[in-house]
């Protein structure tokens, strides 16, 4: 027994190194993977049936308390005995295939130990095959239960299936007595080197599986980060520039050596090798593009032939192209290009597919922006609306009467009038516009409105430095100030005082407009910004129209808030607005 120990371990051994090199190769990585359709269990049934066949030639012949034969079988005596590690790679194909894989590889194993010959010949047929459908049982249950094949496990059903196979032995070999004394010198040095060779096979599976999940990982981390990416020039549609940023990002996270995207008819950009002969605007320089644009298909070239490049000197030799679509209808391409073959691999196509379908989706989001972006555009003109004919005559009026007064203020008050409505016609024409601008627009408001009630309305100012150019959308600040003077001063005879508070933090702009006037009651607050409002003066849109244009911009990552009580004076309205550029179509 003690001398059999050392022998056993060194099978053990030659299974370990085969399976080690064996996971080096991308189908048996995919097979250990619990590929479950018919040709990967039959894959299975197929590698680990080899592992049985390996395990009988490596098997150690046994004949009355010694050993007999070392070295590779062909065949065993007919008073002999084999012992082996056949039980191992049975139980660990079963545990990942199931019972049917189990039950075939049992046979190939189990069937070829019976043609070696031996008086165990049969009874170790039976228990191969045995021991295939029990630990393919086994394992559909662990997993149906939600379990994994443990190492611990698989141990437990190592040392299990080869104690199953000498209780066969016992039950089946004849005559009982020789039998008996096998078991009593191969039993439990085979019981514990099948499992010591489970434990460490199942090592190697993990090992599998957990590369193959941190590669996956490692590639979903660099999908998310070119997406991160991209994602503000995608907005802007394909065009020259924003693809031109886009396949530079592409080209410096990937190991690819060109990147190129095109629209349906020519190239758009092409940053990395070729760029000498694939210029942008000059039509589509690959007729494996053109066939791409034709299927809408993947298509994957792996020579210079297959790209069709016309240029001679082309060092593109492999490229995978991918149809970019907008609702099912292909729009462009995106291509990925290598000068070596062999760099185009399962990886790279992966990434490829995922980046292609990333990006479609972010064209359909820049397409239906788009028609957001019409939508709010007529929402800016209702604002426009707002602007009431009694203010534009009450205005007039004012100035009227200045030029005999005070022609130097009249002209003042002219100027303002017209910057007023200038802000009106350039704000319907743009998305964003810089704070400086809507600040201009507020003060040319209240320019005319003081001038119609001189001391009645007090502005205050609190603009942190450098937040000059920073852009926000059109009529924010002044439909808020107009409805402050209109609503919050009403009723009062105080001065109303209003302070304006503007700053950031965190990649946030703050906007605050206080007041000192009456609040709005709880009931009011509820339905402000939610909808559109009744309202004594004015159409009752101006905060919903805000909030609308603030959740439609920036994507629900922009907020509107009302502080104020009935109860006592004062209402503040804040304005939270991200100052990076993610989903925002300019």
């Amino acid at each position: 027994m003690i001398t059999l120990l050392p022998l056993m371990i060194e099978r053990v051994g030659i299974i370990v190194i085969l399976a080690f090199l064996l996971s080096q190769m991308k189908s048996f990585r995919k097979l250990v993977n619990y590929e479950q359709n018919l040709p990967g269990k039959f894959q299975l049934i197929i590698l680990f049936g080899f592992f049985g066949i390996i395990s009988n030639y490596t098997g150690i012949e046994i004949s009355n308390h010694s050993i007999v034969h070392s070295e590779w079988l062909t065949a065993v005596g007919s008073e002999h005995a084999l012992a082996n590690t056949r039980v191992m790679g049975i139980g660990i194909g079963g545990l990942l295939g199931g019972p049917w894989v189990g039950l075939g590889i049992g046979l190939i194993a189990g069937i070829h130990r019976l043609s070696l010959g031996g008086f165990t010949a049969a009874a170790c047929a039976i228990s191969s095959v045995a021991a295939g459908i029990a630990a393919g049982l086994l394992g559909r249950q662990r997993r149906r239960k939600g379990g994994e094949i443990t190492p611990i496990f698989a141990v437990g059903i190592g040392m299990i299936m080869e104690a199953f196979q000498m209780v066969i032995i016992l039950l089946s070999a004849k005559p009982f007595e020789q039998a008996l004394a096998l078991v009593q010198v191969i039993g439990l040095p085979m019981i514990f080197i099948n499992g010591l060779g489970s434990l460490l096979f199942v090592f190697i599976l993990q090992s599998i599986i957990r590369d193959d999940q941190r590669t996956r990982v490692l590639q979903t981390n660099r999908a998310f980060r070119i997406t991160d990416q991209t994602l503000p020039f995608f907005r802007k549609g394909l065009n020259p520039d924003s693809c031109n940023a886009i396949a530079n990002i592409v080209l410096n996270l990937t190991n690819a050596d060109a990147i190129a995207i095109t629209d349906d008819k020519q190239v758009l950009a092409h940053a990395g090798a070729g760029s000498d002969h694939h210029i942008p605007l000059k039509g589509l320089e690959t007729g494996l593009t053109r066939e791409a644009l034709q299927l809408g298909e993947l298509l994957i070239a792996r020579s210079k032939d297959n790209i069709y490049c016309m240029h001679k000197d082309c060092p593109l030799a492999a490229a995978v192209v991918l149809p970019l679509k907008v609702h099912q209808e292909t729009v462009g391409t995106l291509k990925m290009y290598f000068t070596n073959p062999n760099k185009l691999d399962d990886v790279h196509q992966e990434l490829a597919e995922g980046l292609a379908n990333l990006f479609s989706t972010q064209l359909e989001l820049a397409e239906a922006e788009k028609q957001t972006r019409l939508l709010k555009d007529a929402e800016i003109k209702a604002l426009q609306a707002q602007v009431h004919p009694h203010f534009l005559f009450n205005s007039i009026n004012t100035i009227s009467v200045l030029c005999r007064t005070d022609s130097e203020k009249a002209r003042s008050l002219l100027l303002g009038l017209s910057s007023f409505f200038r802000s009106n016609l350039q704000g319907a024409r743009q998305l964003l516009i810089p704070l400086e601008k809507e600040l201009e627009h507020v003060q040319a408001y209240l320019l005319l409105e003081q001038a119609r009630f001189p001391e009645r309305y007090k502005m205050t100012y609190s603009l942190a430095p450098g937040l000059e150019k920073i852009l926000i959308p059109p009529f924010t600040l002044q439909p808020l100030i107009e409805n402050t003077i209109h609503h919050a001063f009403s009723r009062l005879n105080v001065q109303g005082e209003i302070t304006i508070t503007i700053y950031t933090h965190k990649g946030f702009l703050y906007i605050s407009v206080q007041d000192n006037g009456q609040g709005i009651s709880d009931e009011r607050i509820l339905e402000l910004g939610k909808k559109i409002v009744a309202s004594e003066k004015g159409t009752g849109t101006a905060i919903y129209n805000i909030k609308q244009r603030l959740d439609g911009i920036y994507n629900g990552r922009a907020a509107l808030s009302i502080q104020s009580n009935s109860c006592s004076p004062g209402t503040t309205i804040k304005i939270t607005i991200p100052m990076d550029q993610k989903g925002v179509s300019d």
